[in-house]
Protein backbone atom coordinates (compact mmCIF):
# COMPACT_ATOMS: atom_id res chain seq x y z
CA UNK A 1 0.00 0.00 0.00
CA UNK A 2 1.37 3.21 -0.77
CA UNK A 3 0.46 6.78 1.11
CA UNK A 4 1.23 10.23 0.04
CA UNK A 5 1.88 12.35 3.21
CA UNK A 6 0.50 15.99 2.17
CA UNK A 7 0.62 19.24 4.10
CA UNK A 8 2.37 22.67 4.15
CA UNK A 9 5.57 23.56 4.98
CA UNK A 10 6.63 23.39 8.46
CA UNK A 11 3.88 21.36 10.06
CA UNK A 12 5.84 18.25 10.63
CA UNK A 13 5.31 16.50 7.58
CA UNK A 14 8.93 15.16 7.76
CA UNK A 15 9.19 14.47 11.38
CA UNK A 16 6.52 12.48 11.25
CA UNK A 17 7.56 10.82 7.95
CA UNK A 18 11.45 10.01 9.96
CA UNK A 19 8.72 8.43 12.73
CA UNK A 20 7.13 6.01 10.43
CA UNK A 21 9.88 4.84 8.43
CA UNK A 22 12.93 5.30 10.74
CA UNK A 23 14.38 7.53 8.40
CA UNK A 24 16.41 10.64 8.78
CA UNK A 25 15.23 12.73 6.04
CA UNK A 26 16.57 16.10 7.17
CA UNK A 27 13.87 18.28 9.14
CA UNK A 28 14.60 22.27 9.08
CA UNK A 29 12.35 24.80 11.36
CA UNK A 30 12.44 26.95 8.37
CA UNK A 31 10.92 26.69 5.00
CA UNK A 32 13.70 25.51 3.21
CA UNK A 33 12.11 25.05 -0.77
CA UNK A 34 13.14 21.28 -0.74
CA UNK A 35 12.87 20.13 -4.31
CA UNK A 36 12.54 16.11 -3.89
CA UNK A 37 10.40 13.63 -2.37
CA UNK A 38 11.27 11.43 0.54
CA UNK A 39 10.45 8.11 0.01
CA UNK A 40 10.49 5.01 2.92
CA UNK A 41 8.88 2.41 3.88
CA UNK A 42 7.07 1.02 7.28
CA UNK A 43 5.98 -2.41 8.40
CA UNK A 44 2.92 -2.64 9.78
CA UNK A 45 2.72 -4.15 13.31
CA UNK A 46 0.77 -7.20 13.73
CA UNK A 47 0.70 -9.01 17.39
CA UNK A 48 -0.29 -12.19 15.35
CA UNK A 49 3.00 -12.03 13.57
CA UNK A 50 4.93 -11.70 16.55
CA UNK A 51 3.06 -14.78 17.86
CA UNK A 52 3.12 -17.01 15.06
CA UNK A 53 6.78 -16.38 14.48
CA UNK A 54 7.68 -17.79 18.15
CA UNK A 55 5.43 -20.12 17.12
CA UNK A 56 6.95 -21.77 14.11
CA UNK A 57 10.99 -19.91 14.28
CA UNK A 58 10.21 -19.56 10.52
CA UNK A 59 13.20 -18.70 8.02
CA UNK A 60 11.76 -15.51 7.44
CA UNK A 61 8.89 -13.58 8.84
CA UNK A 62 6.88 -10.57 6.58
CA UNK A 63 4.84 -8.14 8.20
CA UNK A 64 2.56 -6.11 5.71
CA UNK A 65 4.27 -2.96 4.47
CA UNK A 66 3.07 0.38 3.94
CA UNK A 67 5.23 2.65 1.47
CA UNK A 68 5.48 6.56 2.22
CA UNK A 69 6.00 9.25 -0.24
CA UNK A 70 6.49 12.53 1.88
CA UNK A 71 6.01 15.27 -1.15
CA UNK A 72 7.79 18.88 -0.03
CA UNK A 73 5.59 21.25 1.47
CA UNK A 74 3.09 22.84 -0.62
CA UNK A 75 1.43 26.33 0.08
CA UNK A 76 -1.36 28.30 -1.41
CA UNK A 77 -0.76 28.98 -5.24
CA UNK A 78 1.04 25.81 -5.84
CA UNK A 79 -1.19 23.72 -8.16
CA UNK A 80 -0.61 26.91 -10.65
CA UNK A 81 3.12 27.18 -9.54
CA UNK A 82 3.88 29.26 -6.75
CA UNK A 83 6.42 27.85 -4.43
CA UNK A 84 7.38 24.69 -5.45
CA UNK A 85 4.45 24.31 -7.80
CA UNK A 86 2.69 21.33 -8.51
CA UNK A 87 5.17 19.33 -10.02
CA UNK A 88 5.92 17.22 -7.02
CA UNK A 89 1.98 16.44 -6.87
CA UNK A 90 3.22 14.20 -9.93
CA UNK A 91 4.80 12.00 -7.46
CA UNK A 92 1.23 10.47 -4.85
CA UNK A 93 -0.88 10.62 -8.23
CA UNK A 94 -0.26 6.59 -8.09
CA UNK A 95 -1.03 6.37 -4.11
CA UNK A 96 -3.83 4.51 -2.26
CA UNK A 97 -4.54 6.89 -0.08
CA UNK A 98 -3.57 10.39 0.86
CA UNK A 99 -2.33 11.66 4.61
CA UNK A 100 -2.44 15.16 5.05
CA UNK A 101 -0.56 16.33 8.59
CA UNK A 102 -1.97 19.36 10.13
CA UNK A 103 -0.39 21.45 12.55
CA UNK A 104 -1.52 22.44 15.79
CA UNK A 105 1.42 23.01 17.86
CA UNK A 106 2.47 26.78 18.72
CA UNK A 107 6.71 26.52 18.49
CA UNK A 108 8.51 29.83 18.67
CA UNK A 109 11.05 28.53 16.71
CA UNK A 110 9.28 27.41 14.37
CA UNK A 111 7.32 30.43 12.96
CA UNK A 112 3.53 29.24 10.78
CA UNK A 113 4.25 30.19 6.69
CA UNK A 114 0.80 31.87 6.92
CA UNK A 115 1.88 33.60 10.54
CA UNK A 116 -0.49 32.22 12.64
CA UNK A 117 -1.92 28.29 13.46
CA UNK A 118 -5.23 27.87 12.18
CA UNK A 119 -5.91 24.03 11.02
CA UNK A 120 -9.38 24.42 9.46
CA UNK A 121 -7.61 27.56 6.95
CA UNK A 122 -4.82 24.79 6.55
CA UNK A 123 -7.01 22.34 5.93
CA UNK A 124 -9.06 24.05 3.34
CA UNK A 125 -5.84 25.25 1.95
CA UNK A 126 -4.53 22.26 0.83
CA UNK A 127 -7.81 20.93 -0.24
CA UNK A 128 -7.93 23.56 -2.82
CA UNK A 129 -4.50 22.89 -4.03
CA UNK A 130 -5.54 19.64 -4.60
CA UNK A 131 -8.91 20.22 -6.29
CA UNK A 132 -7.10 22.92 -8.49
CA UNK A 133 -4.59 20.51 -9.88
CA UNK A 134 -7.48 18.52 -10.42
CA UNK A 135 -9.40 20.57 -12.28
CA UNK A 136 -6.42 22.05 -14.47
CA UNK A 137 -6.38 18.42 -15.80
CA UNK A 138 -10.52 17.46 -16.35
CA UNK A 139 -10.16 20.84 -18.43
CA UNK A 140 -7.16 19.97 -20.81
CA UNK A 141 -9.12 16.53 -21.01
CA UNK A 142 -12.44 17.74 -22.06
CA UNK A 143 -11.03 20.37 -24.56
CA UNK A 144 -8.93 17.91 -25.54
CA UNK A 145 -12.36 15.67 -26.14
CA UNK A 146 -14.37 18.74 -27.81
CA UNK A 147 -11.45 19.49 -30.32
CA UNK A 148 -11.14 15.56 -31.49
CA UNK A 149 -11.48 14.86 -35.12
CA UNK A 150 -13.43 11.56 -33.49
CA UNK A 151 -15.69 11.42 -30.37
CA UNK A 152 -16.47 7.52 -29.33
CA UNK A 153 -19.37 6.42 -27.19
CA UNK A 154 -16.65 6.11 -24.51
CA UNK A 155 -15.44 9.76 -25.13
CA UNK A 156 -18.62 11.03 -24.65
CA UNK A 157 -19.44 8.59 -21.60
CA UNK A 158 -16.31 10.09 -20.24
CA UNK A 159 -16.81 13.91 -20.61
CA UNK A 160 -20.02 13.72 -18.87
CA UNK A 161 -18.69 11.86 -15.91
CA UNK A 162 -16.25 14.84 -16.33
CA UNK A 163 -18.45 17.32 -16.30
CA UNK A 164 -19.96 16.01 -13.16
CA UNK A 165 -16.70 15.81 -11.12
CA UNK A 166 -16.18 19.78 -12.26
CA UNK A 167 -19.09 20.91 -10.79
CA UNK A 168 -18.67 19.70 -8.00
CA UNK A 169 -15.11 20.29 -7.38
CA UNK A 170 -16.31 23.97 -8.23
CA UNK A 171 -18.81 23.99 -5.38
CA UNK A 172 -16.02 23.14 -2.88
CA UNK A 173 -16.51 19.13 -2.70
CA UNK A 174 -13.20 16.96 -3.40
CA UNK A 175 -13.72 14.35 -5.71
CA UNK A 176 -14.35 11.56 -3.22
CA UNK A 177 -16.77 13.22 -1.83
CA UNK A 178 -19.29 13.60 -5.08
CA UNK A 179 -21.65 10.39 -5.59
CA UNK A 180 -20.06 8.49 -8.18
CA UNK A 181 -21.18 5.05 -9.58
CA UNK A 182 -18.96 2.76 -10.05
CA UNK A 183 -19.04 2.60 -13.94
CA UNK A 184 -18.49 6.32 -13.81
CA UNK A 185 -15.69 5.62 -10.75
CA UNK A 186 -13.92 3.08 -13.72
CA UNK A 187 -13.58 5.75 -16.29
CA UNK A 188 -11.86 8.17 -14.09
CA UNK A 189 -9.66 5.02 -13.15
CA UNK A 190 -6.47 6.35 -15.88
CA UNK A 191 -6.67 9.38 -13.91
CA UNK A 192 -5.40 9.61 -10.65
CA UNK A 193 -7.36 12.63 -9.27
CA UNK A 194 -6.09 13.61 -6.58
CA UNK A 195 -9.17 14.44 -4.81
CA UNK A 196 -10.44 10.79 -5.33
CA UNK A 197 -8.16 9.54 -3.05
CA UNK A 198 -8.84 8.86 0.05
CA UNK A 199 -7.91 11.44 2.86
CA UNK A 200 -6.77 10.68 6.77
CA UNK A 201 -5.89 13.71 8.75
CA UNK A 202 -3.15 13.48 11.33
CA UNK A 203 -2.89 16.44 13.35
CA UNK A 204 0.31 17.22 15.31
CA UNK A 205 0.05 18.53 18.62
CA UNK A 206 2.47 19.62 20.71
CA UNK A 207 3.13 17.59 24.37
CA UNK A 208 0.69 19.85 26.33
CA UNK A 209 -2.06 18.87 23.59
CA UNK A 210 -1.14 15.43 23.52
CA UNK A 211 -1.33 15.60 27.62
CA UNK A 212 -4.53 17.56 27.30
CA UNK A 213 -6.17 16.48 24.61
CA UNK A 214 -7.51 19.63 23.82
CA UNK A 215 -5.84 21.95 21.14
CA UNK A 216 -6.78 24.76 18.41
CA UNK A 217 -9.78 24.44 16.60
CA UNK A 218 -10.08 21.01 17.69
CA UNK A 219 -14.36 20.48 18.14
CA UNK A 220 -14.33 21.96 14.47
CA UNK A 221 -11.82 19.61 13.23
CA UNK A 222 -14.33 17.06 14.46
CA UNK A 223 -17.47 18.83 13.13
CA UNK A 224 -15.39 18.81 9.45
CA UNK A 225 -14.11 15.24 9.58
CA UNK A 226 -18.01 13.29 11.03
CA UNK A 227 -19.41 15.57 7.97
CA UNK A 228 -17.14 14.50 5.40
CA UNK A 229 -16.74 10.84 7.14
CA UNK A 230 -13.00 11.68 7.16
CA UNK A 231 -11.20 9.96 9.78
CA UNK A 232 -8.64 12.10 12.08
CA UNK A 233 -5.67 10.85 14.17
CA UNK A 234 -3.76 13.18 16.80
CA UNK A 235 -0.28 13.08 17.90
CA UNK A 236 2.73 14.94 19.14
CA UNK A 237 5.19 13.62 15.83
CA UNK A 238 8.18 15.51 17.48
CA UNK A 239 8.32 13.38 21.17
CA UNK A 240 7.28 10.30 19.39
CA UNK A 241 9.64 10.61 16.88
CA UNK A 242 13.05 10.92 20.07
CA UNK A 243 11.38 8.49 21.83
CA UNK A 244 11.54 6.54 19.15
CA UNK A 245 15.24 6.56 19.21
CA UNK A 246 15.24 5.48 22.93
CA UNK A 247 15.84 1.82 24.17
CA UNK A 248 12.71 0.00 24.88
CA UNK A 249 12.66 0.52 28.63
CA UNK A 250 12.66 4.14 28.56
CA UNK A 251 10.29 4.47 25.47
CA UNK A 252 7.59 2.86 27.20
CA UNK A 253 8.16 4.87 30.28
CA UNK A 254 8.21 8.07 28.11
CA UNK A 255 4.74 6.71 26.45
CA UNK A 256 3.33 5.97 29.54
CA UNK A 257 4.37 9.45 30.87
CA UNK A 258 2.68 11.11 27.84
CA UNK A 259 -0.42 9.05 27.90
CA UNK A 260 0.79 7.34 23.96
CA UNK A 261 -1.02 4.12 24.08
CA UNK A 262 0.03 3.55 20.46
CA UNK A 263 2.65 4.20 18.18
CA UNK A 264 1.99 6.32 15.22
CA UNK A 265 2.32 4.00 13.26
CA UNK A 266 0.06 1.35 14.91
CA UNK A 267 -2.69 4.03 14.87
CA UNK A 268 -2.32 5.08 11.13
CA UNK A 269 -1.91 1.75 9.43
CA UNK A 270 -5.15 0.66 12.32
CA UNK A 271 -6.99 3.94 10.65
CA UNK A 272 -5.80 3.25 7.04
CA UNK A 273 -7.38 -0.30 7.32
CA UNK A 274 -10.78 0.33 9.26
CA UNK A 275 -11.38 3.45 6.78
CA UNK A 276 -10.04 1.51 3.44
CA UNK A 277 -12.00 -1.84 4.15
CA UNK A 278 -8.56 -3.78 4.14
CA UNK A 279 -8.03 -6.99 6.59
CA UNK A 280 -4.74 -9.32 6.67
CA UNK A 281 -4.82 -12.87 6.34
CA UNK A 282 -1.79 -15.07 7.44
CA UNK A 283 -0.03 -17.87 6.27
CA UNK A 284 2.47 -20.03 8.72
CA UNK A 285 5.39 -22.16 8.46
CA UNK A 286 8.86 -23.02 9.39
CA UNK A 287 9.93 -21.15 6.08
CA UNK A 288 7.99 -18.16 6.18
CA UNK A 289 5.11 -16.54 8.76
CA UNK A 290 3.77 -13.40 6.67
CA UNK A 291 0.89 -11.25 6.44
CA UNK A 292 -1.27 -10.62 3.39
CA UNK A 293 -2.94 -7.51 2.68
CA UNK A 294 -6.80 -7.64 1.22
CA UNK A 295 -9.70 -5.77 0.69
CA UNK A 296 -12.74 -7.15 2.73
CA UNK A 297 -15.50 -9.67 1.36
CA UNK A 298 -12.76 -11.28 -0.32
CA UNK A 299 -13.08 -14.96 -1.44
CA UNK A 300 -10.86 -17.06 -1.41
CA UNK A 301 -9.15 -17.89 -4.84
CA UNK A 302 -9.17 -14.06 -5.18
CA UNK A 303 -7.05 -14.04 -2.18
CA UNK A 304 -5.09 -16.88 -3.18
CA UNK A 305 -3.95 -14.65 -6.22
CA UNK A 306 -2.65 -12.20 -3.84
CA UNK A 307 0.06 -14.69 -3.21
CA UNK A 308 0.80 -16.05 -6.81
CA UNK A 309 -1.39 -16.41 -10.06
CA UNK A 310 -0.91 -20.13 -10.41
CA UNK A 311 -2.06 -20.69 -6.81
CA UNK A 312 -5.86 -18.86 -7.78
CA UNK A 313 -6.36 -20.61 -11.14
CA UNK A 314 -5.11 -24.04 -10.02
CA UNK A 315 -7.41 -23.23 -6.64
CA UNK A 316 -8.54 -26.64 -4.91
CA UNK A 317 -9.59 -25.66 -1.55
CA UNK A 318 -8.48 -23.71 1.06
CA UNK A 319 -7.27 -24.78 4.96
CA UNK A 320 -8.46 -22.36 7.70
CA UNK A 321 -8.07 -21.92 11.23
CA UNK A 322 -8.26 -18.68 13.55
CA UNK A 323 -5.54 -17.16 14.71
CA UNK A 324 -7.38 -16.71 18.43
CA UNK A 325 -7.62 -20.31 18.06
CA UNK A 326 -4.52 -21.00 17.54
CA UNK A 327 -3.61 -18.42 20.14
CA UNK A 328 -5.84 -20.05 22.58
CA UNK A 329 -4.37 -23.52 22.37
CA UNK A 330 -0.62 -23.14 21.38
CA UNK A 331 -0.66 -24.85 18.15
CA UNK A 332 -2.14 -25.98 14.72
CA UNK A 333 -2.13 -29.21 16.36
CA UNK A 334 -4.50 -29.03 18.85
CA UNK A 335 -7.11 -27.00 16.55
CA UNK A 336 -7.36 -29.79 14.60
CA UNK A 337 -7.94 -31.93 17.69
CA UNK A 338 -10.29 -29.84 18.63
CA UNK A 339 -12.01 -29.68 15.25
CA UNK A 340 -11.20 -26.26 14.72
CA UNK A 341 -9.23 -26.75 11.03
CA UNK A 342 -11.70 -25.84 8.42
CA UNK A 343 -11.71 -26.86 4.53
CA UNK A 344 -13.41 -24.11 2.67
CA UNK A 345 -14.06 -23.69 -1.45
CA UNK A 346 -13.09 -20.97 -3.50
CA UNK A 347 -16.35 -18.71 -2.38
CA UNK A 348 -15.56 -18.71 1.09
CA UNK A 349 -15.05 -14.72 2.01
CA UNK A 350 -11.88 -15.08 4.09
CA UNK A 351 -12.00 -13.27 7.38
CA UNK A 352 -9.21 -11.28 9.13
CA UNK A 353 -6.68 -13.11 10.54
CA UNK A 354 -7.69 -16.17 9.02
CA UNK A 355 -4.31 -18.48 8.78
CA UNK A 356 -4.77 -20.29 5.22
CA UNK A 357 -2.89 -23.12 3.55
CA UNK A 358 -3.90 -22.73 -0.22
CA UNK A 359 -4.18 -26.44 -1.77
CA UNK A 360 -3.59 -26.08 -5.74
CA UNK A 361 -2.91 -28.16 -9.02
CA UNK A 362 -1.69 -26.20 -12.17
Amino acid sequence: MKIGLVGLPLVGKTTFFNLLTHAHAEVSNFATGRVSSNIGSAKVPDHRIDFLAKLYNPKKTTYAQMDFIDVPGLVSGASTGKGVGNQFLEDIRKVDALVHIVRAFENPDVLHIDGSIDPMRDIETINMELLFADLGIIDNRIQRIDTSKKVTKENLAEKEVLIKCKEGLENGLLIHQIALTDDEKELLKTFSFLSEKPMILVINVDESGLKSGDYPQKEQIKQYAIERNVPFMEICAKAEAEISELEEEDRLMFMEELGIVKSGIDILAETTYNYMGLISFLTAGEDEVRAWTIKKNTDARKAAGKIHSDIERGFIRAEVVKFKDIKELGNMVKAKEKGLFRLEGKEYIVEDGDIINFRFNV
